[in-house]
Protein backbone atom coordinates (compact mmCIF):
# COMPACT_ATOMS: atom_id res chain seq x y z
CA UNK A 1 0.00 0.00 0.00
CA UNK A 2 1.81 2.95 -1.22
CA UNK A 3 2.40 5.68 1.53
CA UNK A 4 1.51 9.05 1.10
CA UNK A 5 4.94 11.63 1.78
CA UNK A 6 4.99 13.21 4.53
CA UNK A 7 5.80 17.29 4.92
CA UNK A 8 8.14 18.91 7.33
CA UNK A 9 6.24 20.87 9.60
CA UNK A 10 5.78 24.42 9.18
CA UNK A 11 8.36 27.32 10.42
CA UNK A 12 7.23 30.37 11.91
CA UNK A 13 9.10 33.61 12.43
CA UNK A 14 10.86 33.28 15.75
CA UNK A 15 9.67 36.29 18.08
CA UNK A 16 12.01 38.44 19.73
CA UNK A 17 12.77 38.68 23.27
CA UNK A 18 11.28 42.01 24.63
CA UNK A 19 14.24 44.40 25.52
CA UNK A 20 14.47 46.87 28.43
CA UNK A 21 12.00 49.30 27.95
CA UNK A 22 14.88 52.06 28.49
CA UNK A 23 16.95 50.48 25.28
CA UNK A 24 13.54 52.01 23.37
CA UNK A 25 13.52 55.13 25.16
CA UNK A 26 17.17 55.87 23.88
CA UNK A 27 16.88 54.97 20.34
CA UNK A 28 17.30 58.48 18.32
CA UNK A 29 13.34 58.18 17.07
CA UNK A 30 11.62 57.93 21.00
CA UNK A 31 14.60 60.39 22.03
CA UNK A 32 13.31 63.17 19.21
CA UNK A 33 9.94 62.71 19.89
CA UNK A 34 10.45 62.88 24.07
CA UNK A 35 11.98 66.01 23.57
CA UNK A 36 9.32 67.25 21.26
CA UNK A 37 6.62 66.02 23.70
CA UNK A 38 7.94 67.79 26.39
CA UNK A 39 8.57 70.96 24.26
CA UNK A 40 4.51 70.71 24.03
CA UNK A 41 3.81 70.47 27.22
CA UNK A 42 5.87 73.13 28.55
CA UNK A 43 4.53 75.29 26.21
CA UNK A 44 0.77 73.93 26.96
CA UNK A 45 2.35 74.37 31.07
CA UNK A 46 3.14 78.18 30.40
CA UNK A 47 -0.03 78.90 28.73
CA UNK A 48 -2.03 77.46 31.92
CA UNK A 49 -0.30 79.99 33.87
CA UNK A 50 -0.11 83.01 32.31
CA UNK A 51 -4.25 82.27 32.28
CA UNK A 52 -4.38 81.96 35.88
CA UNK A 53 -2.13 85.11 35.80
CA UNK A 54 -5.02 86.66 33.81
CA UNK A 55 -7.54 85.40 36.44
CA UNK A 56 -5.53 87.10 38.98
CA UNK A 57 -5.04 90.36 37.48
CA UNK A 58 -8.67 90.47 36.73
CA UNK A 59 -9.26 89.84 40.57
CA UNK A 60 -6.89 92.22 41.99
CA UNK A 61 -8.64 94.65 39.69
CA UNK A 62 -11.47 94.30 40.73
CA UNK A 63 -10.42 94.71 44.61
CA UNK A 64 -8.97 97.58 43.42
CA UNK A 65 -11.81 98.98 41.76
CA UNK A 66 -14.17 98.12 44.90
CA UNK A 67 -11.86 100.34 47.09
CA UNK A 68 -11.70 103.20 45.67
CA UNK A 69 -15.21 103.45 45.44
CA UNK A 70 -16.80 105.55 48.80
CA UNK A 71 -18.26 104.24 51.12
CA UNK A 72 -22.20 104.16 51.50
CA UNK A 73 -24.25 104.16 54.01
CA UNK A 74 -25.56 100.49 54.46
CA UNK A 75 -29.28 101.15 54.29
CA UNK A 76 -28.84 102.68 50.90
CA UNK A 77 -27.48 99.23 49.42
CA UNK A 78 -30.49 97.19 50.51
CA UNK A 79 -33.70 96.88 52.98
CA UNK A 80 -33.06 95.01 55.97
CA UNK A 81 -36.37 92.81 54.71
CA UNK A 82 -34.61 91.50 51.19
CA UNK A 83 -32.13 89.21 51.08
CA UNK A 84 -28.17 90.17 50.05
CA UNK A 85 -27.93 91.23 46.21
CA UNK A 86 -24.56 89.81 44.85
CA UNK A 87 -23.49 93.33 43.49
CA UNK A 88 -23.52 94.62 47.44
CA UNK A 89 -20.46 91.94 48.39
CA UNK A 90 -17.40 93.76 49.25
CA UNK A 91 -19.09 97.07 48.92
CA UNK A 92 -17.33 99.66 51.33
CA UNK A 93 -20.47 100.81 53.63
CA UNK A 94 -20.85 102.75 56.56
CA UNK A 95 -22.78 102.24 59.86
CA UNK A 96 -24.06 104.50 62.38
CA UNK A 97 -26.01 103.29 65.64
CA UNK A 98 -25.33 101.59 68.94
CA UNK A 99 -23.79 99.05 69.82
CA UNK A 100 -26.42 95.89 70.87
CA UNK A 101 -26.80 93.50 73.71
CA UNK A 102 -23.26 92.18 75.23
CA UNK A 103 -25.39 88.66 75.48
CA UNK A 104 -25.95 89.46 72.23
CA UNK A 105 -22.20 88.96 71.02
CA UNK A 106 -20.81 85.68 69.46
CA UNK A 107 -17.51 84.50 68.13
CA UNK A 108 -16.89 82.06 65.13
CA UNK A 109 -14.26 79.29 65.70
CA UNK A 110 -11.46 77.82 63.97
CA UNK A 111 -10.42 81.77 62.47
CA UNK A 112 -6.83 81.62 61.96
CA UNK A 113 -4.64 84.42 61.88
CA UNK A 114 -0.33 84.42 60.99
CA UNK A 115 -1.14 80.41 61.55
CA UNK A 116 -2.72 80.43 64.91
CA UNK A 117 -6.31 79.42 65.24
CA UNK A 118 -8.75 81.72 66.87
CA UNK A 119 -12.09 83.49 67.18
CA UNK A 120 -14.06 86.47 64.89
CA UNK A 121 -15.64 88.48 67.49
CA UNK A 122 -19.01 89.48 66.05
CA UNK A 123 -21.28 92.00 67.76
CA UNK A 124 -24.93 93.95 66.87
CA UNK A 125 -25.15 97.47 65.90
CA UNK A 126 -28.65 98.39 66.41
CA UNK A 127 -30.12 100.94 63.80
CA UNK A 128 -31.91 103.97 65.08
CA UNK A 129 -35.30 103.76 63.89
CA UNK A 130 -36.38 104.54 60.46
CA UNK A 131 -33.11 103.81 59.27
CA UNK A 132 -33.13 100.51 57.85
CA UNK A 133 -33.27 100.83 54.20
CA UNK A 134 -35.20 102.48 51.79
CA UNK A 135 -37.50 99.30 50.75
CA UNK A 136 -38.26 98.22 54.43
CA UNK A 137 -41.89 100.40 54.93
CA UNK A 138 -42.99 100.11 58.15
CA UNK A 139 -41.14 97.45 59.41
CA UNK A 140 -43.60 95.07 60.05
CA UNK A 141 -41.28 92.09 61.09
CA UNK A 142 -40.48 90.33 64.50
CA UNK A 143 -39.89 92.02 67.79
CA UNK A 144 -41.80 95.55 67.06
CA UNK A 145 -42.26 96.48 70.37
CA UNK A 146 -39.67 99.78 70.68
CA UNK A 147 -38.66 101.83 67.75
CA UNK A 148 -35.11 100.06 67.99
CA UNK A 149 -36.30 97.13 66.94
CA UNK A 150 -38.85 97.82 64.54
CA UNK A 151 -35.43 99.18 62.55
CA UNK A 152 -33.54 96.00 63.16
CA UNK A 153 -29.46 95.42 63.31
CA UNK A 154 -26.54 94.69 61.42
CA UNK A 155 -23.83 91.76 62.58
CA UNK A 156 -20.18 93.77 62.75
CA UNK A 157 -17.58 91.21 62.49
CA UNK A 158 -15.43 93.34 64.72
CA UNK A 159 -12.05 91.09 64.94
CA UNK A 160 -10.23 88.15 65.45
CA UNK A 161 -9.16 87.47 69.21
CA UNK A 162 -6.81 84.02 70.30
CA UNK A 163 -9.41 83.65 72.97
CA UNK A 164 -13.14 84.01 74.19
CA UNK A 165 -11.83 85.22 77.32
CA UNK A 166 -9.34 87.84 75.91
CA UNK A 167 -9.98 91.33 77.63
CA UNK A 168 -10.72 92.51 73.88
CA UNK A 169 -13.70 90.80 73.44
CA UNK A 170 -15.13 92.32 75.58
CA UNK A 171 -18.60 93.68 73.90
CA UNK A 172 -18.55 97.33 73.56
CA UNK A 173 -21.72 100.12 74.64
CA UNK A 174 -22.55 103.37 73.17
CA UNK A 175 -22.64 104.90 69.62
CA UNK A 176 -20.99 104.29 67.17
CA UNK A 177 -19.97 105.01 63.79
CA UNK A 178 -17.89 102.42 61.27
CA UNK A 179 -16.88 101.90 57.97
CA UNK A 180 -16.40 98.06 56.59
CA UNK A 181 -17.06 95.50 54.10
CA UNK A 182 -20.28 93.71 53.61
CA UNK A 183 -19.91 90.15 53.83
CA UNK A 184 -22.41 87.21 53.11
CA UNK A 185 -23.24 84.14 55.13
CA UNK A 186 -20.51 81.28 54.87
CA UNK A 187 -22.30 78.18 53.32
CA UNK A 188 -21.68 75.45 56.24
CA UNK A 189 -24.38 75.44 58.05
CA UNK A 190 -24.80 75.84 61.55
CA UNK A 191 -27.98 76.07 62.01
CA UNK A 192 -27.93 72.92 64.88
CA UNK A 193 -25.54 74.97 66.79
CA UNK A 194 -27.57 77.76 68.25
CA UNK A 195 -28.96 76.30 71.11
CA UNK A 196 -25.27 75.18 72.25
CA UNK A 197 -24.12 78.72 73.02
CA UNK A 198 -22.21 81.76 71.64
CA UNK A 199 -19.35 80.12 69.84
CA UNK A 200 -20.28 78.92 66.28
CA UNK A 201 -18.31 76.99 63.63
CA UNK A 202 -19.46 78.90 60.92
CA UNK A 203 -20.65 83.32 60.37
CA UNK A 204 -24.74 82.14 59.25
CA UNK A 205 -27.49 84.89 59.62
CA UNK A 206 -29.63 82.02 59.58
CA UNK A 207 -28.01 80.79 62.52
CA UNK A 208 -28.10 84.21 64.29
CA UNK A 209 -31.39 85.06 63.75
CA UNK A 210 -32.22 81.99 65.99
CA UNK A 211 -30.06 83.67 68.50
CA UNK A 212 -31.32 87.19 69.04
CA UNK A 213 -34.95 88.85 69.48
CA UNK A 214 -34.70 91.55 66.68
CA UNK A 215 -34.37 91.78 62.95
CA UNK A 216 -30.87 91.46 61.29
CA UNK A 217 -29.62 92.30 57.56
CA UNK A 218 -28.74 89.23 55.95
CA UNK A 219 -25.18 90.33 55.51
CA UNK A 220 -22.47 91.05 57.90
CA UNK A 221 -19.99 94.14 57.92
CA UNK A 222 -16.42 93.49 58.42
CA UNK A 223 -14.84 96.35 60.41
CA UNK A 224 -12.32 97.85 58.60
CA UNK A 225 -12.38 101.54 60.68
CA UNK A 226 -13.97 103.10 63.30
CA UNK A 227 -14.86 106.69 63.64
CA UNK A 228 -12.58 108.68 66.49
CA UNK A 229 -15.47 109.70 68.27
CA UNK A 230 -16.87 105.90 69.16
CA UNK A 231 -15.50 103.60 71.26
CA UNK A 232 -12.09 101.96 69.31
CA UNK A 233 -11.88 98.06 69.08
CA UNK A 234 -8.81 98.03 71.01
CA UNK A 235 -6.41 94.62 71.31
CA UNK A 236 -8.62 93.40 68.47
CA UNK A 237 -7.07 91.93 65.17
CA UNK A 238 -8.85 93.43 61.91
CA UNK A 239 -9.87 90.66 59.82
CA UNK A 240 -9.64 91.03 56.38
CA UNK A 241 -12.88 92.36 54.45
CA UNK A 242 -14.09 90.10 51.43
CA UNK A 243 -12.96 90.06 47.62
CA UNK A 244 -15.60 90.90 45.35
CA UNK A 245 -17.32 87.83 43.79
CA UNK A 246 -15.26 86.55 40.63
CA UNK A 247 -17.18 86.97 37.02
CA UNK A 248 -18.07 84.83 34.75
CA UNK A 249 -15.11 85.64 32.91
CA UNK A 250 -12.89 85.83 35.54
CA UNK A 251 -14.22 82.00 36.08
CA UNK A 252 -13.15 80.94 32.52
CA UNK A 253 -9.48 81.77 32.41
CA UNK A 254 -9.36 79.46 35.61
CA UNK A 255 -11.11 77.19 33.36
CA UNK A 256 -8.45 77.60 30.48
CA UNK A 257 -5.44 77.34 32.88
CA UNK A 258 -6.91 73.48 34.12
CA UNK A 259 -7.44 73.22 30.39
CA UNK A 260 -4.05 73.53 29.14
CA UNK A 261 -2.52 72.00 31.93
CA UNK A 262 -4.48 68.50 31.39
CA UNK A 263 -3.24 68.55 27.67
CA UNK A 264 0.08 68.80 28.46
CA UNK A 265 -0.12 66.27 30.71
CA UNK A 266 -2.28 64.16 27.85
CA UNK A 267 0.91 65.21 25.49
CA UNK A 268 3.53 62.90 27.86
CA UNK A 269 1.47 60.36 28.52
CA UNK A 270 0.89 59.70 25.16
CA UNK A 271 4.32 59.34 24.56
CA UNK A 272 4.76 57.09 27.17
CA UNK A 273 1.81 55.02 26.09
CA UNK A 274 3.44 54.64 22.51
CA UNK A 275 6.78 53.32 23.59
CA UNK A 276 5.23 50.85 25.82
CA UNK A 277 3.58 49.78 22.31
CA UNK A 278 6.89 50.17 20.29
CA UNK A 279 8.85 47.92 23.21
CA UNK A 280 6.51 45.40 22.96
CA UNK A 281 7.46 41.69 21.09
CA UNK A 282 6.26 41.81 17.82
CA UNK A 283 6.33 45.19 17.25
CA UNK A 284 7.66 46.54 13.83
CA UNK A 285 9.03 49.31 15.97
CA UNK A 286 10.66 46.85 17.97
CA UNK A 287 12.52 44.69 15.50
CA UNK A 288 16.15 45.25 13.91
CA UNK A 289 16.44 47.50 11.00
CA UNK A 290 18.05 44.43 9.24
CA UNK A 291 16.21 41.32 10.34
CA UNK A 292 14.01 39.99 7.62
CA UNK A 293 10.73 38.20 7.98
CA UNK A 294 11.10 34.73 8.13
CA UNK A 295 9.18 32.69 5.69
CA UNK A 296 8.38 29.20 6.52
CA UNK A 297 8.74 26.48 4.00
CA UNK A 298 7.65 23.91 3.20
CA UNK A 299 9.70 20.31 1.87
CA UNK A 300 8.33 17.97 -0.40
Amino acid sequence: MPVAPTADPVETPAVPPAQPLWRTILTPRWTALLVLAVAIAAMMSVLGVWQLDVYRSKTAEATAKQAAIAPVPLQSLFPIDSGLPAKAVARRVTVAGTWGPAADQIFIADRLHDGQAGFWVVSSVMLPAGDSGSGSGSGSGSGGSGAGSAAGAVMVVRGWVPSVDDPAAKAPLGSVSLTGAVAASEAQDSSGEAAKGRVLSSLRIPTIVDLVDYRVYDAFVVLTSVDQSSSPAAGLTLVTPPSPPTDHAGLRNVAYAFQWWLFAGFTLWMWGRMVVDANRPGDPDHQDEDDDAVPGTVSE
